[in-house]
């Protein structure tokens, strides 16, 4: 038997298994968003239900990733792969089982969890797997391939999903393929692990947490307990001495999760303006933007899915010129331009939803170059995070990038939501003087953020009968609840694209002046 042809064979499975794992990943961050406003009707979640079934699964991985990462080195990946796996196929059947919303939101936070540990073996695997040059170079790029399929088809494989066999196979379906996945890795993944590996950062895996979930809880529970109140005080305080404990300890520890002196690093510190740009602007909103096709455009969950390409397709076909263009320009100045391109499609899309034939076709021009920008920032940054640190500190930095994106992801949710309400809250003021009280119209806001029909915001409402029958006030009330959160986006990508440039821009310089 030729053994290097078995070999192969093997690889060839293993690479099927990883990228099964990675498609999975991906789509449970971009599918679920098309079924929010069913889940709303279906489930009678509120808006920050909705919220925190997108976010926790993102403050999950964000928990396990590092911790993850370590054990994996030191007990084998294989092992820790076939684990996360299981998690992740055993908390997505739940999750497609579950009528209980907030049994919905553990399963998800669970789900997260095996997400997050699956998603840091993969790279580690995929690495120890393909060892030589040109199949290397292969087996990433393939994997690159199924990341971005995930992530820029999901909306529409959702949204088909959803429409033909019910919103509880959008989780469902990763029950057979976590069987195949498990089925296809047994046989072929190498195990490998490092038997250099450093201890477990226990206490900063916590801290970060802590305040991860603090600031978010605080961001989106605020308006019910009152941002000023003594329980939102003593959240935010905790948030805040979690914050300091963590940065104290990642100072003092021998082995930390978070090496701060790599911030001196010009080029490390810039590209981390760009993982942090996006996850500021593009990947919150692809979560919101469904609901405005939905309840603001009337289009069905299929329709809305289709729309949402015109924003996640450009993703696939842009890096690989985003990666010549690094290449030949620098990524100090290709990184800002990406993050400028982001912000530029949002104003755009603003101007597309306030228009008074608003449609998909109005959308369609800001959607594109949002996308094209996220495109030109993302390849370059990550190649940038882990190039501008020496090897045998790549892995670390590598966490800190995906950190970076993971905590601004689940922040930005809850300042996107809240942003999206305080939009409406201020139409709905101005359009409804003394007629709802304070709290009645924060609550209908937030049932108008979720996607509430009119009819059902009337039956719970019934001042809106009178004051609103023709439910323009609500839908101008949407309108510009997602102009404020397009304005938000654009403008808050310009500015962190401003400040990666301003550090980039002295090597930058002296890079240009050399050649």
């Amino acid at each position: 038997m030729d053994i290097s042809y078995t070999r192969s064979s093997r690889n060839t499975i293993a690479l099927a298994a990883i990228c099964l794992a990675q498609l999975m990943f991906a789509l449970e961050i971009s599918s679920v968003p098309v079924i929010l406003a069913t889940l709303e009707k279906l489930l009678h979640a509120d808006f920050k239900d909705l919220q925190w079934i997108m976010n926790a699964y993102t403050i999950a991985c964000t928990t396990v990733l590092m911790a993850a990462g370590t054990l994996a080195d030191r007990y084998g990946r294989k092992l820790m792969f076939i684990i996360s796996l299981s998690v992740f196929g055993a908390a997505s059947l739940i999750c497609g089982l579950t009528h209980s919303t907030p049994l919905l939101i553990a399963a998800r936070f669970v789900q997260g969890m095996g997400g997050g540990s699956m998603f840091i073996c993969i790279i580690a695997i995929l690495s120890n797997q393909f060892k030589e040059g040109a199949e290397r170079v292969k087996a990433f790029g393939i994997w690159g391939i199924f990341l971005g399929f995930g992530l820029g088809f999901g909306p529409m494989i959702g949204g088909a999903i959803a429409a033909l066999s019910g919103w509880q196979w959008v989780f469902l379906i990763h029950v057979p393929l976590a069987v195949l996945t498990l089925f296809l890795a047994l046989g072929s993944v190498e195990e490998s692990s490092d038997p250099d590996a450093k201890k477990l950062d226990i206490l900063g895996i916590v801290t970060l947490s802590l305040a991860v979930f603090g600031l978010t809880y605080y961001i989106t529970q605020g308006s019910e307990l009152g941002f000023t109140s003594r329980t939102a005080l003593y959240i935010i305080g905790a948030t805040i001495v979690s914050f300091v404990v963590f940065v104290i300890v990642e100072q003092i520890n021998s082995h930390p999760m978070f090496d701060f002196s790599v911030f001196r690093i010009r080029r490390f510190s810039g590209a981390i303006m760009g993982s942090v740009g996006m996850n500021f602007s593009f990947w919150p909103f692809i979560i919101f933007l469904p609901i405005f096709y939905q309840t603001g455009l009337h289009y069905d969950v299929v329709t809305a899915g289709l729309s949402l390409l015109a924003y996640t397709l450009p993703t696939l076909v842009i890096p690989p010129v985003a990666e010549k263009l690094s290449h030949r320009y620098q990524p100090g100045v290709i990184i800002p331009l990406g993050m400028f391109t982001i912000g530029l499609g949002f104003i755009l899309m603003r101007f597309g939803a306030t228009s008074a034939i608003a449609s998909g076709w109005t959308m369609l021009p800001g959607s594109l170059v949002a996308g094209i920008g996220l495109g030109l920032t993302n390849t370059p940054t990550t190649n940038t995070t882990t190039g501008s640190v020496p090897s045998n500190r790549a892995g670390m930095a590598s966490g800190m990038d995906i950190s970076a994106r993971l905590i601004s992801l689940a922040i930005n949710i809850a300042v996107m939501g809240f942003v999206l309400v305080a939009g409406i809250v201020d139409h709905l003021q101005n359009a409804l003087p003394n007629t709802v009280s304070a709290a009645d119209l924060q609550t209908l806001a937030e049932r108008i953020a979720s996607g509430g029909s009119t009819e059902s915001l009337s039956q719970h409402f019934p001042v809106l009968t009178q004051a609103d029958p023709t439910g323009s006030i609500l839908h101008g009330a949407l309108v510009e609840g997602f102009s404020w959160l397009m304005l938000y986006g654009g403008f808050s990508v310009w500015v962190l694209g401003a400040i990666s440039f301003l550090i980039f821009a002295p090597k930058s310089s002296s890079q240009q002046v050399r050649t």
